[in-house]
């Protein structure tokens, strides 16, 4: 009974079916049709209101013979120069916003490059991971002052263990987040003398595992990117943690605009692995991206970028590999320096 009544209405449903299906097709359906109306990049506004960014393939103009090893450290000074620090000699090289090179200094006082700063007064501050010091030098490169002893890793008032950057506080008090091998900051007078530290080895409130890079808000509050641990720190100068911004990226370079941004270099979130190629790396080595991202002093995330991550040997222009420190100049380019890579790169602010 049921298969006969399959049979005769089944001739029905499908001449039905025909029909919408016709009807659906037809010139006079279409008309109707919203969709159908649309034609590919011809409907939409196609107005960018998000920041792009565009490499400069011919930053920067490199005197013959120039060398450059990983680049660690970058930055940029209150007249858009910008300071490389790299892991060969000489491991200070200056260049404008164009490309033109100013000076190179530092052979013989620096040996294993990290981050690198400059302060209000123009000083430029390095941290070297080979010889336990932070050291602060004219921009000419005249040694002024050394914190740590140079040679000595320890874990007290006059040494430190493979310190990763520093951050000069207006009154000239020096935070140094001490590193590789301490997992703690340290806080100097403008002369040098020792007032006291916070941090151990661990993920607590006040503990870190890798202080990898800081920065100092207009406020006077600390930032510390605590990379093993995925998050940055936000402390007082005492040492009292203010907030924390945690699983959002794997925080390898800071860097803090005029305008109090908070700028951050990394990779997104990963968990611990062992790579055969990079098997004592820390957290995120190699990484699976290459992310910038912008942030207000409250932690809000205003911004995010991301380049191209390259394969080892095989970079172009415009990929990253192991992207390390990050900087900014007056017009919002981004200059960045990558590990692997063994370059400082320009990317252009494209509205």
């Amino acid at each position: 009974m049921r298969l006969d009544l399959f049979r005769r209405i089944a001739p029905v449903a499908c001449a039905f079916c025909a029909v919408l299906l016709l009807g659906a097709l037809s010139p006079e359906s279409a008309k109707d049709d919203p969709v159908a109306k649309l034609e590919p990049g011809s409907t939409y506004p196609r107005v960018n209101t998000a920041p792009g960014y565009e490499v400069d393939p011919t930053w920067p103009e490199r005197p013959p013979g120039m060398p450059w090893g990983a680049m660690p450290g970058i930055a940029v000074d209150a007249r858009d120069q910008v300071w490389l620090f790299t892991r060969t000699n000489p491991p200070v090289q200056v260049f404008t916003a164009d490309g033109k090179f100013v000076r190179a200094w530092g052979e013989g006082l620096l040996t294993g490059a990290h981050h690198i700063k400059m302060d209000r007064e123009g000083n430029v501050w390095a941290a070297d991971i080979r010889l336990h010091v932070v050291r602060k030098f004219t921009p000419e490169g005249q040694l002024l002052l050394t914190l740590g002893t140079p040679g000595e890793s320890g874990d007290d008032e006059k040494h430190m263990n493979r310190p990763t950057d520093m951050i000069v506080a207006p009154n000239g008090d020096i935070f140094v987040s001490d590193g590789y091998g301490n997992a703690r900051v340290v806080h100097f007078d403008k002369e040098g003398k020792y007032i006291g530290s916070w941090g151990s080895l661990g993920t607590g409130a006040r503990q870190f595992s890798l202080p990898h890079s800081i920065v100092m808000d207009s406020r006077g509050r600390l930032y510390v990117a605590d990379r093993n641990n995925v998050r940055i720190q936000v402390y007082s100068q005492a040492g009292e943690l203010l907030d924390s911004w945690r699983d959002i990226l794997v925080p390898w370079g800071l860097w803090v605009t005029a305008a109090d941004e908070i700028w951050v270099c990394g990779s997104s979130p990963m968990q611990w692995r062992i790579d055969p190629k990079y098997p004592k790396a820390p957290l995120g080595c190699p990484p699976k991206d290459q992310v910038f991202m912008r942030f207000d002093t409250s932690g809000m995330l205003k911004q995010l970028w991301s380049a191209p991550k390259s394969e080892d040997d095989m970079e172009k222009p415009g990929e990253l590999n192991w992207v390390h420190s990050i900087a900014l100049d007056s017009k919002g380019n981004i200059y960045a320096g990558d590990i692997i890579g063994k370059r400082a790169q320009k990317f252009v602010r494209k509205q």
